[in-house]
């Protein structure tokens, strides 16, 4: 995978940048056998990066499903793919969880605190997004989000106290180059190599993901107190 465009840039330049998107696409569906799906572009209006949806206060510019079917566009075809960005090149590219892979979703700080944790614990990861909205979403095997919450509360924490987020069937996450809105691009903080092809199991990765989770809680009720 080639680097994507960094924070800075990506803020300077709100609109999509459709042969990067196009290319991404297939080579997510072609070398990682994933699906993927066109989603929602960027529109400049009034020198704002409106989405495509037209809703004026859209919760993520450029960053969802067009249609409400979308479960059934999505596809593995690196072929199908490439049809499908050359009809709207500047499509947002959109990964349906529950799929190949689940997703465990935490705030950025979090996830930068997990992923020493990991390191030090000599885990083996797999590929793990940074979204401009300041959030860190981690790939595991299918299933993963099914079985989360249950796993925090083997840990001692209550699901619903910490801000960790399972993404499995019937929801998705954006993938790199994708924008939202002017905030910037979705970056990869761990890149999909052939080293992390084999995905971790949400057990893996639950211990640090929610010791990090709940260290910014209680941070975030200190504060508050």
């Amino acid at each position: 995978m080639e680097d994507t465009i960094g924070v800075t840039e990506a803020a300077q330049i709100p609109q999509q940048r459709g042969e990067q998107l196009l290319d991404a696409a297939v080579r997510y569906a072609e070398e990682r056998h994933w699906d993927v799906l066109p989603g929602t572009w960027l529109e400049p209006v009034d020198g704002q990066a409106r989405c495509s949806c037209d809703d004026t206060a859209c919760p993520a510019p450029g960053a969802h499903p067009a249609r409400p079917d979308w479960a059934t566009q999505a596809t593995g075809s690196a072929v199908a793919a490439r049809r499908m960005w050359g009809k709207q090149p500047r499509a947002s590219v959109l990964l349906p969880t529950g799929r190949t892979f689940d997703a465990l979703d935490v705030p950025e700080s979090a996830g930068f605190l997990a992923l020493a944790r990991m390191e030090r614990m000599d885990l083996t990861l797999g590929p793990v997004t940074r979204t401009p909205n300041r959030r860190m979403q981690f790939f595991v095997l299918p299933g993963g989000a099914a079985k989360a919450a249950e796993l925090v509360r083997k840990l001692g924490w209550s699901p619903t106290g910490i801000d960790l987020v399972a993404r499995g069937e019937g929801q998705y996450v954006a993938a790199p180059p994708t924008r939202v809105g002017g905030l910037g691009a979705v970056q990869w903080a761990q890149h999909p190599t052939p080293a992390n092809r084999w995905l971790p199991d949400a057990e893996e990765l639950i211990s640090p993901l929610a010791y990090a989770c709940g260290r910014e809680a209680a941070a975030a009720r200190s504060r508050q107190g």
